[in-house]
């Protein structure tokens, strides 16, 4: 719109060179606080490439000795893999049609009989979706990749291990505007993938198990690596919903050979069936480095209860072999994180700005309106079973405002589901994911992790020598 105010986010590597051999204290916190470039705009936001000036006209003015994010990945994305597929009139700034009015939604006539069952099984009204899926919801969690890159170019491990704290924080924010509808819930196969040149980061993601419900995902960068694999155990109590995922998120940086494990703390959607839904997450996370016994960080996600009201709080050490305390961490999973003691503490991270109406459309941050946006250059690249693909939650549906053919996709996508399953069951036939293997990890867990030949199969465009399930 005229006149508004633009936030450039500029990748945290591309700074000036001589950054990196500052200490935390005096850089993390002035980055963070100059991340945004404000710049004023003077035409309508649907005018792509004036957008893209903007972001051209601050990165001449950075170091030339870091423009490149991610040399080794921009090389691959530019020989092949992403051939033609770059986003060259800019990302979109606002989805297709706003989200839909479920005031005439009767909750509670769905969810009586499940109090304290696990809704995962319980199939909702396509209203209460929003158009991302949870396997773009892990994506999501990387938003804030800058840490990890600027954690990767901090030798003091104790400054390493905020910085891996904030991230781990950061991937909650998205969350605070959210509370109004759900993810759709990914059908066994489906995938996801995205490549992100300015962050310099590409990501896949898979259901690798339909019962229980397990995504998957991997991202990787010239900085670190990232994956997971998550499900989660959801519990409705009457006037509230409560999240308990399983799983653990693993980070590593090859430059100091480190490798961290954390879990996710419990979430709760708050006013279900009445009054203004709010989110709620609650719970301790421990973020350990399993190559190296120098500290351990504690994170607590302050639960509200009567006596306290701080809501959204956040409070966490980062501790030292013998157990004393080495930084104090405080702030909020929605406002931002500092390290130190107030009032001299240091912002080590803070959300974006929320776009423009973000409350008609679903809460969406600024990333997330980009995560299902999908460049015509890109569809002979992907396999059918990108979520993109999925027509009750994307093409000309649920993302478009139409609301009864989304409800009636949706309806035969999980027929389908059920009746491919009966058909493996009949045949005794076991679900083999396409990109993802069952390994058990160091805590005798099982774990999802890639077998590493996504990107090597996508070569081949449209994943040509791969047998691809017709999911929809």
């Amino acid at each position: 719109q005229t006149g508004e105010q633009i936030h450039v986010s500029l990748p945290l590597s591309q700074q000036v060179s001589n950054e990196s051999r500052l200490s935390m204290s005096e850089s993390v916190s002035e980055f963070f606080d100059a991340q945004e470039v404000l710049l004023s705009a003077s035409s309508s936001e649907n005018e792509a490439s004036d957008d893209e000036s903007y972001i051209s006209d601050v990165s001449d003015n950075i170091s030339e000795d870091n423009t490149s994010v991610a040399d080794n990945i921009s090389r691959q994305i530019l020989n092949g893999e992403l051939t033609g597929g770059a986003f060259r009139n800019g990302r979109r700034t606002c989805l297709p049609a706003p989200s839909p009015d479920t005031s005439n939604i009767n909750l509670w006539n769905i969810l009586r009989n499940n109090i304290g069952k696990d809704l995962s099984k319980v199939s909702m009204p396509v209203e209460l979706n929003e158009p991302l899926n949870t396997l773009q919801h892990l994506c999501e969690e990387l938003e804030y990749s800058e840490l990890l890159d600027k954690a990767a170019e901090t030798d003091d491990p104790y400054e390493r291990m905020v910085l891996i704290a904030a991230f781990a924080a950061s991937g909650y924010a998205s969350t605070y505007f959210r509370a109004g509808s759900k993810p759709f819930n990914p059908v066994l196969g489906e995938t996801y993938e995205c490549i992100r040149e300015d962050k310099g980061f590409r990501f896949f993601s898979e259901q690798v198990s339909h019962h229980p419900p397990i995504s998957a995902c991997h991202c990787e960068s010239k900085n670190f690596v990232f994956w997971q694999d998550i499900r989660w155990k959801n519990k409705f109590w009457g006037k509230s919903m409560e999240i308990l995922p399983v799983g653990t998120l693993n980070v590593t940086l090859p430059k100091y050979g480190d490798y961290y494990v954390w879990n996710k703390v419990t979430t709760c959607i708050h006013n279900i069936l009445s009054g203004r839904r709010w989110i709620e997450h609650y719970g301790e996370i421990t973020i350990r480095n399993t190559k190296s016994s120098v500290c351990i960080c504690k994170l607590t996600f302050v639960k509200v209860n009567y006596w306290n009201s701080n809501v959204n709080e956040v409070q966490g050490v980062v501790i030292d072999q013998e157990g004393k305390v080495v930084h104090r961490l405080f702030g909020k999973w929605h406002e931002g994180l500092y390290c130190g003691v107030a009032p001299s503490a240091k912002c080590i991270w803070r959300p974006g700005s929320m776009p423009t109406n973000y409350e008609r459309y679903y809460g969406f941050t600024r990333f997330a309106i980009e995560l299902n946006e999908l460049d015509p250059l890109l569809k002979d690249l992907l396999p059918s079973t990108d979520a993109r693909f999925r027509p009750d939650q994307r093409q000309e549906l649920l993302e478009e405002g139409n609301i009864e053919a989304a409800a009636s996709e949706k309806q035969r996508i999980e027929e389908l589901q059920r009746g491919r399953r009966r058909y493996m069951e009949e045949n005794s036939i076991e679900y083999v994911p396409k990109f993802f293997k069952k390994v058990i990890d160091a805590n005798q867990r099982e774990a999802w992790v890639t077998n590493d030949t996504y990107w090597e199969l996508r070569k081949d465009p449209g994943f040509s020598k791969v047998e691809i399930p017709v999911l929809w």
